[in-house]
Parts: C-alpha cells; structure tokens; sequence
C-alpha cells in the first residue's frame, strides 16, 4: 500500500518509488491468469472495440494494433502541459492502481513506470482532455504514448523525443501482451495525482492559516478565551477542537494576548462606561476556530478518500485472480475524486477569504486602532505603505469565489453518449489547484503584512516564539517598508518561502 506520506517524500524531498519483489510477482500472477483465462471468451478491451465500438469483435491478428490504436487515437489534449509535479504524481497513482492486481498488465509497464518516476522522465500531457469518466482517457493515453516510445518527455528541464530519452537512459518501451493499453489509459489517476498534489498544498496553506490565526490576534492584543479549551470543546466538533488546540499550542509564551479574568473580571472594569479595548475581537480574529475546524475536516477526509484512491484498482475491466472471473463496471469513474476536490476548493476560498478580512483588518486604522493606514510606516499622504498590496489581495480572493462554484455537478454527455453522465474530476481538481495558487498569494502578502505590523508596534519581543519565529523569517526575505518600493518580487519570494515549507 502506498501512503499519502511515501508520495510527498517523492515529489517533495527526492525519495525514490520502491517496489517489493513480492508484490511485483503477484502484478505477474494477475498477467498470467489473464493470459489463461481470455482464452475462447469475449472480454472488453481484449477482443473487442472500445466504448460505443465494444459491439463489434476484433479480430485475432488484430489484437495487439487494438492497444497501440487506443493509445494512438486517444492522444488527443489541448493546452498548456500539466507541470512536472502533477505528472509524477499521476504516474504514482497509476502505479498504486496496477499494484492492486487486478488490471492483468505485464510487469514491465510497473518497471517502466517505476523508471519514469525515479528518474524524472515526464510525459507531456496537455491539460485539457478528460471528462473523468472512463476516468482520464485522454490525459493518461499521453503518459501511455511514452511508454511505447512515443510522443515526447520533460527529461533535465528539456522537451525531447521520448525515444531519444529511453534510448539515453538504458531503458525499453512497454510491449504489448494482452491489455496494456487500454490498462494505461483507463482509469482516475491523473485527477488523483493532481488531486494529491493539492492535499499537500491545503494542508499547508490551512497551517498557515493557523499561525496567523494566533499572530493576528497577538498584534490586536486579544483577550485569549476565544481559543480556550472549553469553549471549543463544547461545540464537539473535532476540527475546532484541534484547531483551538493547535492555536493554545502556538501563542504559548506570548506576552500579547491578555487574560479576560484578569482584565475584565478581576481588575475593576465593573463602573467604566467605557471599554478603550475591544471586549470582543472582530470575527476575522476570534472565530478563527469555528471557521478553520470545518476546513480541517474536510481535509482529513479528503486524505482518507485519496489514499484509498491511490490504492484502488481503478480500470476496467476488473480482472480477479482471487475469485477467478473478469468483472466489467465502472470504477474509472471519477465522481469520489470531483466531489472531494469541489469540497478543498470551497474550503481554501473560505481560507483565503478569512486572510483577505484579516488583511483588512491590519490596513484599516478606523478599525483595528492601533496601526496607522496600511501599515504605513513613512510619511502619510506622500507614502502609501501597503495600501496597493490590498487591491491584489481583492482581486484574487474575487476570482477565488467566483472559482468555488461547484464542478461536481457538471456533466455532458458524450461518446455517442455511453459516457452519459460523467465527473468531470480532473477539471475540478485543476480548478482546485487554481484556487491553491490564488491562496498562496493573498497568504504571502498576509504575512508580509503581519510582520510590518509588528514593525508598527515594536512587539517583537513580546511574540509567542512560534509567530516570533517566523517574524524573523520573513525578515530574512523581505525588509520593513518605510519608503515607497515595488512589492512584486518581494511577494513571490514569500510564496515560495510559504510553499516550500511542505
């Protein structure tokens, strides 16, 4: 079985895909049985045509064209190459699938996979192509074309001839032997390796997120019960429950949040007619526990569906050793995937949308009463601060909600309408992985600001170590802005800090 964790280490960190001989003798056990039990039978994608063309038998001398045609013809994307990253996932996922044993492939497409992987060999595969059912056709028949020596690869930051590549690198194309292309081709994995990739990103964008949770209510100065023990937990509700405690976790040793008991309740407030402090914090800052529990939650099940996912025999037909019989259905079909990447992009706009209230909050003096206008630290009126920062910071967020309406529910017919209902998964995932990006940037100049706003109040040394921490981190890639510079480079320096601390 292959875990979420094992993948990230292999895109992230460099680690190498790993294979056991065992569980590669059980991929040749499955082959073998195939082998034996299509003999005299009529089995789709085997001896007949392909979706509407399943009618019509093909004929012996025909069966191994039959493969090399599906791959050929299905090679039909469009637009801009999936990046790197998304590639080698997909062929992770598809390796997770074949590892079940249960699509009767020859060992060798695995080991070619496998070689692709480790080495960084990645297929060109347009981005637009699959309606995520029979799972990713079009997308996978791209990676499948270069395991037959076809089409070409991103090998060194190159686009070369696949054949060129395999030849530099020692290795051999797949052959032919029963279903391989059809194998190759069919099935979820491309909008499961994009949406693992997003996984990694959501998770980290919603720590993020927890931390300036904490920070912002530092620099407000915030009485500290709104994150306490239980007041959360009598809510039940296990995200907000975690997300309280992570935040207790994180502003410990801080000297800027303050005590209700001792302020309010203990210290003889009881006369006053007036409160200079705020009783309560906006809900951009108090209710950042109720809002982050619900994202964390659809998180953790969103790990649990992909990981299950990645480890699913995903084509068809579904071929089974174990009870002796070829099962034709539908697990290619993507709706498991689309559902869930609808649920992560809503919950990472609601994510930026609470960064962009809190962004306000920090540039608005009428409001937060403590910071001068965007955090201005030069002379009003002839500077400007980070005033400009916050129309990117709008307009962002604006095209992640108008991004957070649901794909799940889009379907069109097609294929001569055998595919009459359809997931759409992998335009939902790539449309998640949009709004990630989006995050990143309004989180980048969120952070930006939180640091300038300690400037602001000189309150670095009464910082929790944690925020205190990524003070001086962020200081380290970007300077306090007293005189008026441009942002742009100092922003895409903090989303790259931000994405590489997955």
């Amino acid at each position: 079985m292959i875990r979420l964790n094992q993948v990230s280490d292999i895109l992230f960190r460099t680690q190498s895909l790993d294979i056991d001989k065992e569980t590669l003798t059980n991929v040749d056990a499955c082959y073998k049985f195939l082998e034996t039990f299509a003999q005299n039978k009529v089995i789709y994608g085997i001896n007949t045509g392909f979706g509407p063309m399943a009618q019509w038998r093909v004929a012996d001398k025909d069966l191994h064209a039959l493969q090399y045609n599906i791959i050929r013809s299905h090679s039909t994307g469009a637009g801009e190459p999936l990046e790197d990253i998304y590639v080698r996932a997909a062929m992770v996922a598809r390796i997770g699938s074949f590892l079940q044993c249960k699509s009767g492939v020859h060992v060798e497409i695995v080991q070619l996979l496998q070689e692709f992987i480790n080495r960084s060999i990645i297929p060109f595969i347009p981005k637009h192509g699959s309606v995520g059912a029979s799972g990713d056709l079009v997308q996978l028949a791209h990676i499948a074309l270069c395991l037959i020596g076809e089409g070409k690869v991103h090998y060194n930051n190159v686009w070369r001839s696949t054949a060129e590549v395999l030849q530099e690198c020692g290795l051999q194309p797949i052959k032919i032997h029963i279903r391989e292309g059809l194998s190759a081709t069919n099935g979820t994995s491309v909008m499961t390796g994009i949406s693992i990739v997003n996984q990694f990103h959501a998770e980290n964008l919603l720590r993020w997120a927890t931390l300036a949770g904490v920070w912002m209510n530092e620099i407000a100065s915030s009485f500290d019960d709104w994150m306490c023990a239980p007041l959360n937990e009598y809510r039940r509700h296990e995200g907000q429950i975690k997300i309280a405690e992570q935040m207790r976790q994180l502003a410990e040793g801080s000297q800027c949040l303050q005590s209700r008991e001792h302020e309010l309740y203990d210290n003889g407030h009881a006369d006053d007619k007036v409160f200079e402090h705020k009783v309560q914090a906006y809900y951009s800052l108090r209710c950042t526990p109720q809002i982050l529990g619900p994202i964390w939650e659809t998180l953790q099940n969103t790990r649990r569906i992909l990981e299950e996912e990645l480890n699913a025999a995903s084509d068809n037909p579904i071929v089974d050793p174990i009870t002796q019989n070829v099962y034709h259905g539908g697990n290619f079909h993507g709706d498991y995937i689309s559902l869930e990447q609808d649920k992560v992009k809503i919950a990472i706009v609601r994510l930026t949308m609470l960064a962009e209230r809190q962004l306000n909050y920090l540039f608005h003096d009428r409001i937060n009463g403590i910071l001068p206008p965007f955090l201005n630290m030069g002379t009003l009126g002839l500077n400007y601060g980070m005033q400009a920062c916050q129309f990117t910071a709008t307009s962002t967020t604006a095209e992640c909600q108008t991004l957070a309406m649901p794909n799940y529910v889009h379907s069109i017919p097609n294929n001569n309408d055998n595919q009459d209902i359809v997931s759409m998964g992998t335009n939902t995932a790539e449309l998640c992985a949009q709004v990630i990006e989006n995050s990143y940037q309004v989180m980048a100049i969120l952070m930006m600001a939180l640091a300038q706003a300690v400037d602001c109040l000189n309150i670095r040394e009464q910082l929790a170590p944690a925020t205190r921490e990524q003070y001086d981190a962020i200081r380290a890639i970007t300077s306090t802005i007293v005189e008026d510079t441009p942002f742009y480079e100092d922003i895409e320096k903090m989303i790259n800090y931000l994405q590489t601390t997955i």
